[in-house]
């Protein structure tokens, strides 16, 4: 119903921290690699989006999310959005944190290999 909901929040709140911290500079390897968690959000968030539409749960006209026009139905689409939503967000950011740190162990691993065979 509106599950895409919260891992499209977190990808506007995620965007609006790397423009942030891109301003100011910013060293840390998470926000450095942060548009690898934007890309991934961004675009689960826009299938999702694509298959609630194509399901008729969204809408072109208001209240545009269907279980929004009776008190039953949002209280589902709550409870789907607190349960499976915020369980994507989570997966989703847990294999971004996984990736980062592979992708940082991996390029520390070729650092003192290629430091080798230029001595």
């Amino acid at each position: 119903m509106a599950c895409f909901l919260v891992p499209t929040t977190e990808a506007i709140v995620t965007t609006v921290i790397k423009k942030i911290a891109d301003k100011k500079g910013s060293d840390n390897i998470f926000i450095k690699k942060m548009n690898w968690l934007n890309t991934m959000l961004w675009g689960g968030s826009a299938l999702l989006a694509f298959e609630h539409v194509w399901h008729g749960e969204v809408t072109p006209w208001f209240p545009f999310l269907t279980a929004a026009s009776n008190a039953e139905d949002a209280a589902e689409m709550l409870h789907e959005m607190s349960t499976s939503g915020v369980a994507m967000a989570i997966l989703v950011t847990l294999a971004w944190v996984v990736m980062v740190l592979v992708a940082q162990a991996i390029s520390k691993k070729k650092a003192p290999a290629s430091a080798k065979a230029k001595a």
